[in-house]
């Protein structure tokens, strides 16, 4: 039987999205227009996408799981769905589309929200070799290019991650120009038609592949889209309309995040000449406060309290995030009881704080003092 996890180099319990990137990463390295025709990388093709029709189906990849094939319509060697493959004619550049008579390109859906279709566009992971790229869109239309996302790690306080801070982030990326504001005009000048694409801001082109002759569109370069350029290029970015400056970003970090989690920032991320921005994503990291654990949405803490007090009850001042309060000890509490304070915890997503768990540590006196010790006896006489 064949490995379909280990032909796509992932994890039995490898998540949908895994299984996605695993073979995006391979088709692109065994595409036979890349490869141009080599037997063996043609053979990985193959094979991976054998692998990800079964596994990129929730109920294939239950049967394969759990039989070792995907189904019926496989063998004993694990062969996948579907013989219509590319039809019978010969393929680009040498290579021949009959080696793919074992794969249902049909699985592959052309837009979001498919009914039983992978979770993304054949286009994406072909476009590199058919000359769409992210320029063009899931109907072979132009669209519009994005920035690249930036990441950035802060830290922050226990406190600033219950309650919520804002943050100043300086970040050098490729932002707008802050002259011409991302035109790329020098300032006062006009603009005039795009000849590389008459205006339109979009080009077209046909290629030759292996699955035949394709049209597609794409952005137009010279204009990045808008049809028009500047007559005078602005001086400071020199007609790109981005460059690469230091910029001050106020994030606000939402109360209750946990260590290691995200925050977006929509379109924070780097620019791009005829695009959008992409995003920035702030890691946070949370410092270890001095007494006080976070525990999903509650904070606990270990209080230390005399034996006596613990005996006969009583009342102790304690520290929490949220100032001085006043905590009740109870007659006869134990080493390690826990007591709970209310709504003195981390906030969830509706708003709702959880709770404070103050953990007691009852200390035992080292010495004894004589009449202490009286003391102690009498109790021991009383069966205490």
């Amino acid at each position: 039987m064949k490995d379909y996890y280990k032909t796509l180099g992932i994890e039995k319990n490898a998540s949908k999205d895994d299984i996605k990137k695993a073979f995006r990463k391979l088709a692109h390295e065994h595409h036979p227009d890349k490869t141009k025709g080599d037997p063996t990388s043609a053979t990985k093709f193959k094979e991976a996408s054998e692998a990800y029709s079964v596994l990129s189906d929730d109920n294939k990849r239950a049967q394969y799981d759990r039989f070792g094939s995907a189904g019926p319509g496989m063998g004993s060697s694990g062969g996948a769905y579907g013989a219509g493959g590319f039809g019978g004619q010969g393929g680009f550049g040498g290579f021949n589309a009959q080696d793919f008579s074992g794969f249902d390109f049909s699985q592959f859906t052309q837009g979001a929200g498919s009914q039983g279709g992978v979770e993304f566009d054949l286009g994406d992971i072909f476009g590199d070799f058919f000359g769409g790229g992210r320029g063009r869109g899931s109907r072979g239309q132009a669209r519009q290019e994005r920035g690249r996302d930036v990441s950035v790690d802060i830290q922050i306080t226990l406190e600033e991650a219950v309650f919520g801070v804002e943050r100043e982030i300086h970040v050098t990326k490729s932002s707008l120009c802050n002259i011409c504001e991302g035109t790329g005009a020098k300032p006062g000048t006009s603009m005039k038609t795009c000849e590389t694409c008459a205006g339109q801001g979009k080009v077209n082109e046909t290629r030759r592949s292996f699955m035949g002759v394709f049209t597609t569109t794409r952005i137009c370069d010279e204009c990045h889209g808008k049809g028009q350029i500047p007559s005078e290029k602005c001086p400071t970015c020199r007609g790109e309309g981005v460059l690469d400056r230091q910029q001050e970003i106020i994030a606000k970090i939402p109360a209750g995040i946990d260590d290691n989690q995200m925050v977006r920032l929509n379109k924070m991320g780097e620019a791009i000449a005829g695009g959008i921005s992409g995003d920035m994503y702030i890691k946070v990291h949370v410092k270890p406060h001095a007494f006080i654990r976070r525990e999903g949405f509650n904070l606990t803490t270990d209080l230390r309290v005399k034996l006596t007090t613990a005996i006969i009850g009583g009342e102790m001042n304690i520290k929490t995030l949220d100032g001085d309060l006043v905590l009740k000890i109870p007659e006869g509490s134990n080493n390690g009881d826990v007591l709970r304070i209310k709504n003195k915890g981390v906030p969830n997503d509706h708003g709702r704080r959880g709770d404070l768990l103050v953990k007691l540590v009852i200390e035992m006196p080292r010495k004894l003092s004589r009449t202490a010790r009286e003391a102690i006896e009498k109790l021991k006489g009383e069966g205490v």
